[in-house]
C-alpha cells in the first residue's frame, strides 16, 4: 500500500490543501487540520475550556452547502489566511491575532447571509481541533473503496465530498474495515486504526458547483448495507509521513 494524497483542511468545511510531507505527533491530528472554525452565534463553544461540538454548531457543509465555491489557503509561517468568493471578492487576514479572526469571521457572515446565526466567531485554539469526532484522529480512505462506490452508481463521485487526509491504494474494496484495533506504519509513522467513518450530507454537496446533486449516504447503504467510507486513525508514534510513502498493516 502507499499513500497517494495527503491534505489537511486549515478550516472546518472550507478548502483542502495538498500536501507533499508533513510530520506527525502522537496523539494528535496533522498540524494546522481543523485548526479554525467558524462557530454560530448560538453555539456554546467557550475557548476558554474548548470541548467538542457536533459539526451543525459551526459553518459545515452538512449545514450550508454554498461554502463549498469559496476558496481558502493558510500560510501559518505568516499566519495569513485568504479567502476567495465565487465573485472575486478577496480577504486576506492575520488568522492568528483576535482582530484578524474578527475580519474573516464579518467576511464569512457576510458570504452566509440568512444560514448565519447570531453573530459567529471564529475560533482557533491552540491544541484544539475542530473535528467531526471527538479526539485527535486522522482519516484515511481506500482509493478501490470509492471507486467501487462509483462503480455500483454508475457516476464519479469527487474525492473532495469525503474530506479524507490521506488517500491510498494497494488492496481491495473495503478491506480497511477489517483494520479496527490494528497498527498501521505509514512512512516514520505509527497509527492505530479507531473506527469506521460514517459518512453524513456533507457528502451530498458537489465540491465543484455547490449543488447537492448525489446523496452517498443512501448510495452506500443501497449498495453496500453500510454508509462507511473510510477509516479513523490516532497516531502512536510520530513521524514524518510523504506521498508515495509506503503503508504496512502490522
Amino acid at each position: 500500500m502507499q499513500i497517494d494524497h495527503l491534505y489537511r483542511y486549515p478550516v472546518k468545511g472550507l478548502t483542502a490543501e495538498a500536501l507533499e510531507a508533513v510530520d506527525l505527533s502522537p496523539g494528535q491530528a496533522l498540524p494546522w487540520d481543523r485548526a479554525f472554525a467558524l462557530a454560530q452565534g448560538d453555539a456554546p463553544f467557550d475557548p476558554a475550556q474548548p470541548a467538542w461540538l457536533p459539526k451543525h454548531h459551526f459553518m459545515c457543509l452538512m449545514r450550508n452547502a454554498r461554502i463549498a465555491t469559496l476558496r481558502s489557503t493558510f500560510d501559518e509561517r505568516s499566519g495569513v489566511m485568504t479567502l476567495i468568493a465565487p465573485d472575486g471578492a478577496m480577504l486576506q487576514a492575520h488568522a492568528l491575532s483576535p482582530a484578524g479572526r474578527a475580519q474573516i469571521a464579518a467576511w464569512l457572515t457576510a458570504f452566509l447571509g440568512d444560514e448565519a446565526r447570531g453573530t459567529p466567531v471564529l475560533h482557533h485554539t491552540p491544541g484544539h481541533v475542530f473535528g467531526d469526532m471527538r479526539g485527535q484522529v486522522i482519516s484515511l480512505i481506500n482509493q478501490a473503496s470509492l471507486h467501487a462506490l462509483e462503480a455500483a452508481v454508475g457516476a464519479r463521485r469527487h474525492k473532495r465530498r469525503f474530506r479524507a487526509n490521506i488517500w491510498f491504494s494497494g488492496v481491495p474494496a473495503w478491506a480497511e474495515h477489517d483494520w479496527l484495533g490494528q497498527d498501521l506504519l505509514v512512512g516514520g509513522a505509527r497509527l492505530r486504526v479507531t473506527r469506521r467513518i460514517p459518512r453524513c450530507k456533507a457528502t451530498e454537496v458537489n465540491p465543484i458547483t455547490a449543488d447537492r446533486d448525489a446523496d452517498p449516504v443512501e448510495e452506500l447503504r443501497a449498495a453496500f448495507g453500510h454508509v462507511d467510507l473510510g477509516v479513523y486513525a490516532e497516531v502512536l508514534e510520530g513521524g514524518r509521513i510523504a506521498m508515495g510513502d509506503a503503508i504496512e498493516l502490522v
